[in-house]
């Protein structure tokens, strides 16, 4: 293989896989992801979800500094590596409502998740064939010692690619009525203290009722706020937030509590009665707000606005209730959900 390649592509791939491990030491994902991604059962082990991140380092590391044989070995673990995360976020895509914190940060898994680890596999197998050809000690990096200009171009362009795409803090949007509290925004106080919450747009984007009637989110806000539980029907955390979705709805009479869900509305999980569930197949929501695995919950205002969340994992959207309830009561809830519900006096 040409020297530029040779030294190139394992380093490409050994950059992938450091950036992958230090972003999910920076956000660890959880055992809840790895069950909604079709992780095999005797792989779901907290031991080997610490461990996860550091095995990618490295390996990042040793296809970095390891060449012939080693190289070729360490490529093609990586290349193992990768296709067995194609296989998972494939599957995972299929069936939809799926969410990869791949590189720290969760994120719907889609097609395009799917097309990237095909390329990032046929990356660590060309990686494999490069390493291979370059020393045993030292490997890549020691290949490419004379060849500089092909490093220094290879590291412009991935620089730019990375500052392309680097995504900016979103500029805070004061609160104005919501129709119900908003929910993580200080209550008094100036300064960054006044804007704990950054309030955004709801999305204008189209969700089909349970009935098929096609509906623009926003606006169905604006006629009353809502509390939307982000759901899947192969989430097994989802089932204890749907059982209890009952008990939401008696506790926030002020908001329409629905089902949100990435399956059709032929679900077994679709809701006919008000407040019907919604559907949203093209995965809108999550798109337009915030990347977000099930179960989540977020609470859209009446005003235009997001008025709290969103928030994921089970033990998360209890306390969120909890939240919206004290912001609108003045006081958590009672422990008897058929309770009469105290207001602050």
């Amino acid at each position: 293989m040409l020297v530029p390649f040779a030294v190139t592509l394992p380093l490409l791939l050994a950059g992938v896989l450091v950036l992958s491990g230090v972003s999910k030491l920076r956000a660890p994902g959880d055992l809840r992801e790895w069950e909604e991604l079709g992780v095999p059962r005797f792989l779901r082990r907290n031991a080997l979800l610490r461990l996860h991140p550091w095995g990618e380092l490295l390996l990042g590391i040793a296809v970095a500094v390891l060449g012939g044989w080693l190289g070729a070995l360490a490529g093609t673990v990586a290349t193992l590596l990768m296709l067995g995360y194609t296989v998972l976020v494939a599957r995972a895509a299929a069936r939809g409502g799926a969410s990869c914190s791949c590189f720290g940060a969760p994120a719907r898994v889609t097609g395009i998740t799917v097309a990237r680890n095909i390329w990032l596999t046929l990356l660590a197998a060309a990686a494999a064939g490069g390493a291979a050809s370059t020393p045993l000690v030292g490997g890549p990096i020691a290949a490419g010692a004379g060849h500089l200009p092909w490093l220094v171009a290879a590291a412009i362009a991935v620089a730019t690619t990375a500052l392309v795409l680097w995504r900016a803090p979103q500029t805070p949007v004061p609160a104005s009525a919501a129709g119900v509290p908003v929910v993580g925004e200080a209550a008094s106080g100036s300064g960054d203290d006044a804007l704990d919450y950054v309030r955004r747009r709801t999305p204008a984007v189209p969700v089909v009722l349970a009935d098929g009637t096609e509906v623009n989110l926003r606006a169905l806000a604006a006629k009353k706020p809502q509390l939307l539980l982000a759901l899947s029907s192969v989430c097994e955390h989802c089932e204890t937030i749907r059982d209890r979705r009952a008990q939401y709805r008696a506790l926030l009479p002020e908001v329409d509590v629905r089902l949100l869900l990435v399956e059709p509305a032929t679900s077994r999980w679709a809701e006919h009665e008000e407040p019907q569930s919604l559907h949203d197949v093209g995965d809108y929501v999550a798109a337009s707000i915030e990347e977000w695995s099930t179960p989540s919950a977020v609470l859209l205002g009446a005003d235009g606005l997001l008025a709290g969340g969103p928030v994921t994992g089970d033990v998360a959207v209890e306390a969120f209730i909890g939240d919206v309830y004290e912001a609108l009561h003045g006081t958590r809830p009672p422990a008897d959900p058929d309770a009469t519900p105290a207001t602050a006096g």
